[in-house]
This record gives C-alpha cells, sequence and structure tokens, in this order.
C-alpha cells in the first residue's frame, strides 16, 4: 500500500458538480485487478479509473475504467476526465494539440486545442433491435409507438438500445424507474428540442449497468448517437445536447462531425473538484 495522486472531476457541464463525477487514480501502475475492482466499489461512482502507462508507443497514457461492477472499454466522460485529470497533474502530451489515450477499444484522441475538449467517438456498429426488444421498451415505458422514429442496436465498446423520439418533451416524459438492470440492457434516448431552445437535442439513458436508473450525462452514448445520425444522415453539423435533466444536472454535450464525417467529436468541460491521494 502507499500513497498514490488522486482527481476527482465532474465531467460534461459547465457547471462544477451539475456533470457525472469521476474518480481518477492517476499512479495506478502495479495495482491488481482485484484493487482496481474493490476500489471502484468502494468509491460507488458511475465510474472510476487508473491511468498507466501506455503499451502503444504512439499513445500519452492507458487508461483502465472501472463502474463499481465490471470494467469497461469505453466510456465518454472517463475519457475526458481522465484526460484532464492526467494534464492537470502534469502529463504533457506528445502533440500539444491532442492527447492520445489507450483504452480497451484502442487508441482514442481527444482535442485539445480549443474548448471545450473533445474526444473522436471511437466506431459504432450500428444494427436493427430485435423486434421482442423494441417492443418490451415501448411498453415498459408506456411510449406513444407513432411517436419513435427511429431505432437501433449501436456499440462502441458498451451496446445501447437506441430510440429517436419525435420530441425532446417526449424523452423527458418517461418514467425511468420502469426499467431495471439486468431486465434491459443500457436504453439511450434522443429527441429534439423546440427552435430556439438552448440545446438542440435531450438525451436520457436508462437502467445502465452501475444500478442506478438513470445516468447523469453519457459522453459513449451520445458518441454512438451521432455516428447513428450521421450514418442516416440525420447530422450534418454541430449539434448541442442537454441531459441530466430529469435528475437535477446541467449535463451539457458538443457534438461536431469534421467537414467529410471521417471523425465526430464529442466535446464537454472537465472541472477537477477534489485532489489529494489515496493509499492503495
Amino acid at each position: 500500500m502507499r500513497a498514490r495522486r488522486f482527481v476527482q472531476c465532474d465531467v460534461f457541464s459547465p457547471i462544477p458538480t451539475q456533470g457525472n463525477g469521476l474518480a481518477v487514480v492517476v499512479d495506478g501502475e502495479g495495482l491488481s485487478d482485484a484493487q482496481l475492482r474493490t476500489f471502484a466499489a468502494w468509491t460507488n461512482l458511475a465510474e472510476t479509473t487508473f491511468l498507466l502507462p501506455p503499451q502503444d508507443p504512439s499513445a500519452d497514457y492507458k487508461v483502465r475504467i472501472m463502474t463499481p461492477s465490471r470494467e469497461m472499454l469505453f466510456a465518454g466522460h472517463p475519457t475526458l476526465g481522465s484526460c484532464a485529470a492526467w494534464l492537470h497533474t502534469g502529463g504533457v502530451p506528445k502533440n500539444p494539440n491532442v492527447v492520445r489515450q489507450e483504452c480497451g477499444v484502442g487508441i482514442v484522441e481527444i482535442d485539445i486545442s480549443a474548448e471545450p475538449p473533445a474526444f473522436v467517438a471511437p466506431p459504432t456498429q450500428i444494427r436493427p433491435i430485435a423486434t421482442a426488444a423494441l417492443e418490451s421498451i415501448i411498453t415498459t415505458l408506456e411510449i406513444p409507438p407513432e411517436t419513435v422514429l427511429h431505432s437501433a442496436e449501436l456499440e462502441n465498446g458498451p451496446v445501447w438500445q437506441a430510440l429517436h423520439l419525435d420530441s425532446a418533451a417526449q424523452v423527458l416524459a418517461l418514467d425511468s424507474a420502469r426499467v431495471r438492470w439486468p431486465a434491459f440492457k443500457a436504453i439511450g434516448l434522443i429527441g429534439a428540442h423546440s427552435d430556439g431552445a438552448e440545446c438542440d437535442y435531450e438525451v436520457r439513458m436508462l437502467a445502465p449497468s452501475s444500478g442506478m436508473s438513470e445516468d447523469p450525462i453519457t459522453g459513449s452514448l451520445n458518441a454512438a448517437l451521432a455516428h447513428w445520425m450521421y450514418a442516416d444522415g440525420r447530422l450534418r453539423g454541430p449539434v448541442s445536447v442537454a441531459q441530466g435533466t430529469n435528475i437535477a444536472r446541467h449535463g451539457r454535450v458538443t457534438i461536431r462531425p469534421n467537414a467529410d464525417g471521417q471523425k465526430i467529436y464529442i466535446g464537454g468541460h472537465s472541472h477537477v473538484v477534489i485532489e489529494g491521494t489515496v493509499h492503495l
């Protein structure tokens, strides 16, 4: 056991403590898998990350992402929050404009040249939702079937059952208490706000594996939704997303495809709110 640098960040909100909390053990080298799992369960946050020396020579560092119950290959707010913690504690990227983070899905690039920082959304597999699963979601959440504009199963590390509804109001009206893990895979919902609203879309993520009924802000879901919408021709320029509204969070995510659509950037602010050492 030794003292290790520790940072807790708040991610995907311009307002500290109104986003999604992330615990980051900056000196994660030498910890066993059991120690990683135990500490992540103890923090009881949606995710805890551990920073390690990279194995890929092109990367600046490696991250392992743990929920209280399992390891994740990729997640959005742990990507931006880990990057912010690494820079805050003295990390210097090989490229001054881009941090290259190694994780379970490979190398994820984070553009730090502008505010807010944004990661390149990893590739997303897009396939139909099984008919029975879609019907179960619609029935359980009491979604009027005519309000479901599009649906798909998306995979970018996590697997999402995604529904694009006809309005942000319909997304916000649904009762997250109706769905429970593990009866459902994680459910992603998106709907457009009316013209003139602060944000273009409202997103919710229900039944996360960490046991909460609703995730405050979910970068990996927004990344998967962005790839899906771009592939279908529903995303052609930058948009802004609100998430966490129903649980009193002020989550804000930016989505920005580059000119040729080869990269889609998912951005958000990160704030260091706690800094010190942890004995592990």
